[in-house]
């Protein structure tokens, strides 16, 4: 019974590992390093989604690997939290996998091999830190992913690739160490354990007498030890990580990195401080309105942007805060609103990166002026450019609508008419940086001298390979947006 559990809980996170020395293993054989990859991507999907029935009849799984002193150990465990950040994560790798091939093979990339090797070790560590049932094991999976993250940002290997990697790494690497390991220090001496308290978002694991300014230093310093958030200050790099490649963009912003940064903050919020005590010291409201500024800021320095994929980087950079907004407001409505949109940001973020790729393979061309007429070379591409847009403004019934309409509701709860302004004004913020894209595709006009788009670029077989993955996340993106009922199932487990 120990051994069904156990493979039950650590198979997900061996799953991409064991695909990564596959992958390494066949590298010579371009065909089959794809295959190992997407097999890989399709039974660590499986794994996670044999888990879904059990934890939502109300049980859990949980497995020790081994304590290295009492109250810190290697341990996992598997909650509705933990479930939806890896289900997203192991479908969305799935996708990605068809949608690498067309890319890499498409611009015949170097060094793919380097490439499906750390892409399939980062999915792993963020489904470790996903199942981690102890802040020491979150923290350890955390930089896991930073590491094997790290050759993909510098994947061209060109100065612009080595100064956004040098700029990543320092900035992740260093708030990781200089302020969550005197977190759990804090913790560990306060509470006597680093493990989560699974199950009970309300109470946390301090104890009653714990110093309330132990407990106050503490949260801020894993707020900003997690600086995958991308939270303003400590956001820059993630603009500066664009040089990479789109699917690299895409595992940064809406798979892996970025979200495991959110996650992490989600739960030692929920599993360490708990509900109560971040309502009793004030921290709960301070985070929200802390993180309104990053949602509001991020959206303004969007719309300057011309580069597609800077401005889809500043949105995500606004996008992340939502998630964390909904769950600083700490009412069951905005809890909801704000962990739905690790899937909801996930299926349509993901789906703007594919086509911003997709529109880079077929035409080279990255800035949003020189997209006129797109909309009709690249129906396909377009149109889920469109549906992934129209649910990042929060308009019916793209799954976006679902995340605000909650976090909207939690407002209400509070009676916050600044937070819910907050909700307003970033929507149409996000009207104002997505809607020009759209209207430059299908109704723009090429600059004086330039050539007009060609017709049905997306006939080319490496481009299809592009297409269908960005078409099946745009579309999945709607029908959660009309019937979310799994996502809000597995989030009220936790309630």
């Amino acid at each position: 019974m120990e051994t069904m559990i156990t493979s039950k809980i650590l198979l997900p996170v061996l799953l991409p590992m064991l695909t990564a020395f596959a992958v390494m293993a066949s590298g010579s054989r371009p065909n089959l390093r794809e295959a190992w990859s997407l097999t890989g991507a399709v039974l660590t999907f499986i794994s996670v989604a044999l888990l879904v029935p059990h934890i939502l009849a109300g049980g859990s799984f949980s497995y020790t690997l081994f304590e290295l002193w009492p109250g810190i150990a290697i341990k996992f465990q598997v909650d509705a939290l933990g479930l939806l950040f890896a289900g997203t994560a192991s479908f969305l790798w799935i996708l990605a996998s068809i949608y690498c091939v067309g890319y890499m093979r498409g611009l015949n990339e170097h060094a793919q091999t380097r490439f499906y090797v750390c892409y399939a070790v980062s999915v792993g560590a963020a489904l470790g830190g996903a199942f981690s049932g102890s802040l020491f094991t979150l923290y350890l999976f955390y930089e896991i992913v930073s590491i094997f993250t790290y050759p993909l940002v510098m994947h061209h290997q060109d100065e612009e690739g080595y100064e956004g990697a040098q700029k990543y790494i320092v900035y992740l690497m260093f708030t990781s160490k200089a302020f969550l390991l005197p977190a759990m220090a804090i913790i560990y001496v306060q509470c006597g354990t680093l493990d989560f308290a699974m199950g009970d978002i309300a109470s946390g694991i301090f104890p009653a007498d714990a110093s309330r300014w132990m407990v106050v230093v503490s949260y801020i310093l894993l707020f900003f030890g997690f600086a995958k958030a991308g939270v303003m200050p400590l956001h820059s790099w993630l603009p500066s990580a664009m040089v990479a490649p789109t699917p690299v963009s895409a595992l940064l912003h809406a798979v892996v990195v970025v979200k495991i940064g959110v996650f992490s903050i989600c739960r030692i919020m929920l599993s360490v401080f708990g509900v109560d005590l971040l309502a009793d010291t004030g921290l709960g409201l301070i985070t929200a309105y802390f993180v309104s500024f990053t949602i509001i800021t991020a959206s303004i320095i969007a719309l300057t942007k011309t580069n597609l994929k800077a401005r889809l980087a500043y949105s995500t950079v606004s996008q992340l805060s939502y998630i964390i907004l909904g769950v600083a407001m700490l009412t069951p409505n905005s809890i909801t609103g704000g962990l739905i949109h690790i899937a909801n940001h996930g299926f349509a973020k993901i789906t703007l990166f594919f086509a911003a790729g997709c529109i880079f393979v077929a035409t080279q061309k990255k800035d949003i002026r020189e997209m006129a007429g797109l909309g009709f070379a690249m129906p396909l591409t377009m149109l889920a450019f469109a549906l992934a847009s129209l649910s990042m403004i929060g308009v019916p019934p793209v799954s976006g609508f679902v995340t605000k309409w909650y976090l909207a509701l939690g407002t209400m709860d509070l009676n916050n008419l600044i937070l819910l302004s907050v909700l307003m004004v970033s929507s149409l913020l996000n009207a104002g940086y997505f809607v020009p894209v759209i209207l430059t595709a299908y109704f723009g006009k090429p600059a004086e001298g330039a050539a007009a788009a060609p017709a049905l670029l997306e006939t080319r077989p490496l481009i299809l390979l592009m297409v269908v993955p960005l078409l099946i996340t745009g579309a999945i993106s709607v029908a959660i947006g009309i019937r979310p009922d799994l996502l809000l199932a597995i989030i009220h487990l936790l309630m």
